[in-house]
């Protein structure tokens, strides 16, 4: 009886053993954090890098030899088209006027006394007093004044206009740069750069764009202007995507830089603010295409292996499996997926390294990524 016992006894121990060394072998569910794969329409855009132009920018010469005589301008003013801005010595200038007048008012008496001649020797002519060769005569000296003062009026005109030059004033509105002249400096014409006037309300930001991108941005640009009438851009400053700025496209460039195998374009920003200032690097988001009703999935949870991108989905009984997926697209935080994932299925956005297929997982979910995020737009 006590051997049976003993047998019973030891029975119960080895099976006790033998389920606490399964307990013991079976690791521990992984911690992960999931969302759902979700549906929703997500932009395709193409991002690229710019720099901003002044819509119009003039460097003003001058038209005259001469000397400044004032600069009425402080760096970086805003101007109006028509402002003064520099005033060379007029001086000259207003004696060639002065004396080009004398002259037109002489050649305007000696006209006045050749008409009068031609008048006189007519009328002696017709009382056969003088010949018809001395009146042709007359008559030749008439058309001679007559051209003397065509040509002085236009000398005066000629020191008006010089007169004038000697202003300089804004070509139109916007900002004007450093002082690069002061009063009693040479000014050589057509040579001396005396100021430089941006425009920078609107705003220019050009870009460039690679070729293999020039069939959908037609399409874009043909669809937008049939809609909306063009094609929208969104401009951001590098390192603050906090504040975005809509612009338009205005200009396709008509043949691609076979150097770097990209075609330029430009859009026009209002600046009303002038948060912008020519020269700056700015960030351009192009909406090339929207796709509609697309699985989406947080960016995190799309992986990339030796095969291609992938992503860990959770089955009913907490274990993952590894899904070969296709992306379509990736804007606001989710990536759309052409294939591999359907919609509501539970994918893994946190805690990829420690996991295999089988793999047992304790989930906490963190939901699907919030569409308004979607406002804000990624690469391709």
């Amino acid at each position: 009886m006590r051997i049976v016992l003993l047998l019973i006894g030891s029975a119960a121990l080895a099976a006790c053993s033998d389920d606490g060394a399964k307990k013991k072998s079976e690791p521990p569910p992984v911690p992960v954090s999931t969302a759902r794969a979700a549906t929703r329409d997500v932009p395709v855009t193409l991002q690229v890098v710019g720099r901003a132009e002044a819509y119009e920018s003039v460097v003003l010469k001058s038209r005259v030899d001469g000397q400044v005589a004032a600069v009425l301008f402080t760096e970086g003013q805003h101007v109006n088209q028509g402002d003064v801005l520099i005033r060379l010595d007029p001086k000259d200038f207003a004696a060639r006027l002065q004396q080009a007048e004398a002259n037109a008012a002489r050649d305007q008496a000696l006209v006045a006394k050749t008409r009068s001649d031609t008048a006189r020797y007519a009328a002696l002519k017709d009382r056969h007093f003088v010949s018809e060769e001395k009146v042709n005569d007359i008559r030749t000296n008439e058309a001679a004044a007559s051209a003397s003062l065509l040509a002085s009026k236009a000398a005066v005109e000629l020191a008006r206009l010089q007169l004038s030059y000697a202003t300089i004033r804004a070509p139109f509105d916007g900002v004007v740069g450093a002082r690069l002249v002061f009063p009693g400096s040479s000014v050589k014409i057509n040579d001396t750069t005396l100021a430089v006037v941006n425009r920078v309300r609107p705003l220019l930001v050009s870009f460039s764009v690679p070729e293999k991108y020039l069939p959908r941005l037609r399409a874009a640009m043909a669809s937008a202007t049939d809609k909306t009438g063009g094609m929208k851009v969104e401009v951001s400053l590098p390192g603050d995507r906090t504040q975005h700025l809509e612009g338009e496209v205005r200009f396709l460039d008509n043949a691609v830089d076979i150097s770097t195998g990209t075609i330029q374009m430009k859009a026009v920003l209002p600046n009303a603010d002038e948060k912008l200032t020519p020269g700056q690097f700015l960030n351009v988001s192009l909406l090339l295409d929207t796709l509609v009703k697309s699985v989406t999935v947080p960016n995190e949870a799309v992986q990339q292996g030796a095969e291609g991108n992938f992503v860990f989905v959770v089955k009913d009984d907490s274990s993952v499996e590894t899904r070969k997926v296709e992306t379509a697209a990736s804007a606001g935080g989710v990536t759309a997926i052409r294939n591999g994932v359907q919609a509501d299925e539970t994918v893994v956005t946190d805690g990829q390294l420690r996991l295999a297929p089988g793999v047992r997982v304790k989930a906490r979910e963190t939901g699907p990524t919030n569409a308004d995020t979607l406002a804000t737009p990624a690469n391709k």
